[in-house]
């Protein structure tokens, strides 16, 4: 079997509620970026990629200049057992690993494809029928983040990630913080992530005023130092997210004492690859997961799904259904939440594949 053929859209979404999160990022409208690798065999693989602007190094309007540079290593090429294409590709463009991430999930999709199995089962065999969701709280008014969080938990969702920073005011991300707390009652895990927008003080305030509640605190500094700073401060489990980019920023993190917890995103390592040994070195460290990407819709989310159903439960903290915040939804028939929790998608490869229509023609093609 060959790659004969590239395909690439662009795609907007739009968030179901606009995502308010620290040092004035938002995440409303986003495009997401959509590859398909055709084979002389018949099958097609898919991936997929959606940074989120001003959030890590990475835009979606670099991903194709990346895939077109990439693209005569990818043509007639055999796509079964990625990792041996992906050094090639690694060899010949060093980093821009959100741009290689959709090339090496479509690889992973083709090669459970021709196996006739799903995705799950080459990544470690499926360890869970269902996987725990977190839900994520845009930054807002306090009493309005506690609506929701009662709303989702209602729901059956049992994890909550609370934004917080949007308005620079310790005081008011105490606040947050102790309302959902209060408001899902003993039991749930509640969290506060400044996605790097905190300054050590800033932070530290906020960490002291909450070290009498049960609540973890997320990535507030934009340098592990800080982080361990921040953590000591008030001896709260710290989860990490976006300085975990690589094995030695993992490594770097334990070695802190700041990785009670981490985001594996797919988009950051440069896809499935990547992630799955990331995934294995963390197990091995006792560190617990959440597998998932920056945002994206359908496919992303089927490959994080997958990866996350593959993982040791102990160690699984929770996955994301990053397709169920935005809209449209790519692949209509993919896996929904239910009670708080996910399943994979069902058959061969990823399990889902892109409603044709509703992509409409290629923005770009590579034959």
């Amino acid at each position: 079997m060959r790659i004969e053929r590239i395909r690439l859209w662009q795609v907007p979404l739009t968030s179901r509620a606009t995502y308010y999160m620290a040092d004035g990022k938002t995440a409303d409208s986003v495009e997401s970026v959509v590859l398909a690798l055709d084979t002389d065999s018949g099958l097609t693989g898919w991936g997929e990629v959606c940074p989120l602007p001003h959030y890590l190094p990475a835009y979606s309007r670099g991903v194709a200049p990346a895939i077109a540079e990439m693209a005569p290593l990818v043509i007639g090429a055999d796509p079964i057992g990625p990792e041996a294409l992906m050094c090639q590709i690694d060899a010949f463009l060093q980093g821009h690993p959100y741009a290689k991430s959709p090339i090496d999930i479509a690889l992973w999709d083709l090669t459970a494809q021709a196996a006739d199995l799903p995705l799950h089962a080459l990544l470690g065999g499926q360890r869970q029928p269902t996987l725990p969701l977190y839900h994520s709280i845009t930054c807002v008014a306090p009493d309005e983040m506690a609506r929701i969080a009662s709303e989702t938990q209602g729901a059956g969702i049992a994890q909550f990630q609370v934004k917080l920073g949007a308005d620079g005011n310790w005081e008011t991300d105490v606040e947050r913080l102790t309302k959902v707390r209060e408001t899902v009652g003993h039991g749930p895990l509640v969290y506060g992530d400044w996605n790097c927008g905190a300054t050590r003080l800033e932070a530290t305030r906020v960490a002291r005023a909450v070290r009498h509640l049960d609540v973890m605190l997320e990535q507030p500094c934009s340098t592990l130092a800080d982080c361990a700073a921040v953590r000591a401060s008030a001896g709260l489990p710290m989860k990490i997210d976006e300085l975990a980019h690589d094995m030695p920023t993992l490594l770097e993190s334990h070695r802190l004492g700041v990785l009670d917890a981490v985001a594996l995103k797919l988009s950051k390592f440069g896809g499935l690859s990547r992630l799955r040994a990331a995934r294995d070195l963390c197990q091995h460290l006792g560190v617990s997961m959440c597998i998932e990407c920056t945002w994206g819709s359908d496919i992303v989310t089927a490959a994080a799904l997958h990866l996350a159903a593959a993982t040791d439960p102990r160690h699984l903290l929770n996955t994301c259904d990053l397709s169920g915040y935005v809209a449209p939804r790519l692949a209509p028939d993919a896996p929904t939440r239910r009670n708080g929790r996910i399943a994979p998608p069902e058959g061969a490869g990823l399990g889902v594949a892109p409603d044709i229509d509703l992509l409409g023609e290629p923005d770009i093609v590579h034959e």
